[in-house]
This record gives C-alpha cells, sequence and structure tokens, in this order.
C-alpha cells in the first residue's frame, strides 16, 4: 500500500491483504540499505492470521520517497508517526539490525503504544568500521561485499537454504546494489552513531524478544545475551547456525520465534 507522511510517497507490504484497523498491527522495520522484501515470509504468514502487516521501505529506501532519516531516534519518531497516520494506535513492531535499533527506539518513545517488541540481529552498540562508512559514500562495490560476507551465516553462504536453489550470497548483493549508495552510508553513521540502546531498553514495559543467530558475526548474539537483562520483560532466543540475516536463512524458524511474542 502506498500512502502519505510529512509530504512524502512511502509504501508499505502488508502481505498480500488490505489493513483493518479492527485487526491487531504488527509492523517490520528492515535493516541498512534494505527494504520491505526481506521479511517476504513472516509478512504473509501474519497477514494471513489476523494481523494487519506494515512492513515499510522506510524514506529513501525501496519504493518510499526520499530524503532518508539521518537518526535512529528521528527515523523512530517518523515510524510512531506513520502508525499514527494509519489509525494504528497500538502496534507490535519488529525490527531486524538497524531496523531493531528504530523499532527498539519507538517502543522506549512510544510507550503504551507498542504492544510487543521482537529485536532480531542487534546488540546494545552497534559500531560500524569508518573504512566501511568511506566506502559506502563513495558508492564502491567493496561496501557491499563487506557486508554481505559478514551478513550471511556459513552455512547458508554455502546453500543449504529451504528455498532450493536461492543463494542468498547473490541475493543479497542485488538488494544492497539498488539502494542509493549515500543512504547505505547514512544508515550505517545512524547505527554507528547511536548509544542509547541501554537506556531505551529500561524504560520499555512491553514483552520482548532478543532473537540472535548462533554464527551472526555482525552482531554476535554473546554480546545480545546481558542485554536481556536490561528489559523488565525479554527473552533470549539463539537460532544455530543461522547468520545475521536470519529472516533469510532460516525463515520458518524466525516466523516460529516472532510468532511466540508478536
Amino acid at each position: 500500500m502506498e500512502l502519505e507522511i510529512r509530504g512524502r510517497r512511502v509504501f508499505a507490504a502488508t502481505g498480500g491483504r488490505g489493513f483493518d484497523r479492527a485487526l491487531p498491527t504488527v509492523a517490520f522495520l528492515h535493516g541498512a540499505g534494505m527494504d520491505h522484501t526481506v521479511w517476504a515470509l513472516q509478512t504473509r504468514w501474519f497477514a494471513h492470521h489476523g494481523r494487519n502487516v506494515l512492513a515499510f521501505d522506510l524514506p529513501g529506501h525501496g519504493r518510499s520517497e526520499g530524503p532518508a532519516i539521518a537518526g535512529i531516534p528521528e527515523m523512530a519518531a517518523w515510524v510512531l508517526e506513520a502508525l499514527g497516520a494509519l489509525g494504528a494506535e497500538r502496534a507490535r513492531l519488529v525490527g531486524h539490525s538497524m531496523g531493531a535499533l528504530v523499532a527498539l527506539a519507538a517502543a522506549a518513545e512510544g510507550g503504551e503504544r507498542v504492544a510487543a517488541l521482537a529485536l532480531l540481529g542487534m546488540t546494545p552498540l552497534m559500531p560500524v568500521h569508518p573504512e566501511l562508512i568511506a566506502a559506502a559514500e563513495s558508492g564502491a562495490h567493496k561496501a557491499i561485499d563487506l557486508m554481505t560476507s559478514w551478513a550471511i551465516g556459513r552455512r547458508a553462504q554455502l546453500g543449504g537454504n529451504e528455498a532450493p536453489g536461492l543463494w542468498l550470497g547473490a541475493a543479497a548483493m542485488r538488494l544492497l546494489e539498488r539502494a542509493d549508495p549515500k543512504v547505505l552510508a547514512s544508515d550505517l553513521v545512524a547505527c554507528d552513531a547511536w548509544k542509547g540502546a541501554a537506556d531505551a531498553a529500561a524504560k520499555v514495559r512491553c514483552p520482548t524478544l532478543i532473537l540472535c543467530g548462533a554464527d551472526d558475526r555482525m552482531t554476535p548474539a554473546a554480546k545480545a545475551a546481558p542485554f536481556a537483562q536490561a528489559f523488565k520483560d525479554a527473552r533470549l532466543e539463539i537460532l544455530p547456525e543461522a547468520g545475521h540475516m536470519m529472516m533469510l536463512e532460516n525463515p520458518s524458524a524466525t516466523l516460529d520465534a516472532l510468532r511466540r511474542v508478536v
């Protein structure tokens, strides 16, 4: 579906069903340089099982008009505004990587407006190497190569995907290649700069899932595990053999985990 937020065109995938204000709403937020397509399996299931689904393309990403929003708190404010514009006064938020930081900041700011929270592939601090940011700013393909090699678990890099013939390495490259290099760089800077995760976690009161991949080399599970203690009501789950892109590497197990909280 398309809507207008702050005078700009915004796209949100709905999982193949229309938006019904009478149903609970689940909003999905993608990672740096990506778009709504990373949630293809999960969004379709929820849309056909009694949920409104809104898999946003954040401004400047996918089919949403730019410019991109610089800063995690600013993206979180935009998400709450977008939900309000649709009449989704209370929603469940699911975020991955940068999107998890945005979902966390939105939950802290939104209070009772957020009914449940799922944070995938994140740690309280997500520093980005200056060389990666510089490569993204220059448009060098090296940035995409580095992100792809680190984001996908070793098992998925060799095959073994649930969808026969799907090579996730190439799929991730094509997705990042579609992004504006300056948007990708802006996203990486936002992740590197935000230090508010611990304070935000202390403000969250809704049930929270922290979902990690055991083979995630970008946001290692060992760094995420202690973070669960910062929440009032959080549960940590670790997916065996999955890397950072767990929703694509192991979509069924990711969906099963999400079903338990959202």
